[in-house]
C-alpha cells in the first residue's frame, strides 16, 4: 500500500465512529426516512425546467457565456499604450525556500539552491505582448512577425484572440488574467521580450 493510500486510511477509520461493546438499546422512538431521494428531486426539477423550456434557456445562456468568455477574454488591467519607451530586464532565477525531495526522503534540491531556468532552456521565439484593441499595435505585431518570419508569439492583453486567429491563419496566444505581464513588470505595449544572455529583455516600445 502506498503511503498517500496509508495516509487516506487512517483518516478514513479515524472518521468512523467507534464500535461499543455493550447493546445500549433504543433510545426513543424511531420513524422511516420521509426525505425523497436526493437524484429523484433532481431528476424531477430538470423534468420540470425541460416542460418548462427553463432548461434549454439556462443552456442557451452558458454557452453564450463561455462562447462569450473565450470570443472576447477580460482585458488585462492596468496595461496602457507606450508613452515613453523604456527598456528593463528580467532576471528569472529562483530560490527555492524549501527542500524538494524524492520518493525515499532524500533531498533532490535543497532549500536555498538557486535555479535560472535559462540554463537549461532558452527564449526560441520572442514575445510580443499587445492590445489587439488598438490598431496601430496590431499592425505593429504583424510587421514584426513578417520581419522575423513568423519566429515570435504574438500574445494579446486585450481583444479578440479568435478573430484575429482567423485573419492571420496562425496561432495568437492570451495572457489571461495578466500572470505574465506581471510576472515580467510589463506595463505599456506593445512590449518585446527577448532573451540577452541569462536575462530576459523587455521593450516597450511605441508602434
Amino acid at each position: 500500500m502506498s503511503v498517500h493510500s496509508k495516509l487516506f486510511a487512517t483518516l478514513l477509520i479515524s472518521l468512523l465512529p467507534i464500535a461499543q461493546a455493550d447493546e445500549i438499546g433504543i433510545v426513543g422512538p424511531t420513524y422511516d426516512i420521509a426525505e425523497p431521494d436526493l437524484l429523484e428531486v433532481i431528476q424531477l426539477r430538470l423534468s420540470q425546467m425541460e416542460k418548462s423550456g427553463e432548461l434549454a434557456k439556462k443552456q442557451d445562456e452558458y454557452r453564450d457565456r463561455v462562447v462569450g468568455a473565450v470570443e472576447k477574454p477580460k482585458p488585462v488591467p492596468g496595461i496602457k499604450a507606450t508613452a515613453v519607451k523604456r527598456t528593463f530586464y528580467y532576471d528569472p532565477t529562483m530560490v527555492l525556500d524549501h527542500d524538494i525531495r524524492g520518493e525515499d526522503g532524500s533531498i533532490l534540491f535543497a532549500r536555498g539552491l538557486k535555479v535560472n531556468p535559462l540554463d537549461h532552456v532558452s527564449l526560441r521565439d520572442e514575445l510580443i505582448f499587445f492590445d489587439g484593441r488598438d490598431r496601430r499595435q496590431v499592425t505593429f505585431v504583424q510587421r514584426t512577425l513578417r520581419k522575423l518570419n513568423g519566429a515570435a508569439k504574438p500574445i494579446m492583453v486585450a481583444g479578440e484572440p479568435l478573430n484575429l486567429m482567423r485573419d492571420w491563419k496562425r496561432r495568437v496566444f492570451y495572457d489571461q488574467g495578466g500572470a505574465l505581464v506581471r510576472r515580467l513588470g510589463i506595463h505599456q505595449m506593445p512590449a518585446v521580450v527577448t532573451q540577452d544572455g541569462k536575462r530576459l529583455r523587455v521593450d516597450e516600445v511605441r508602434p
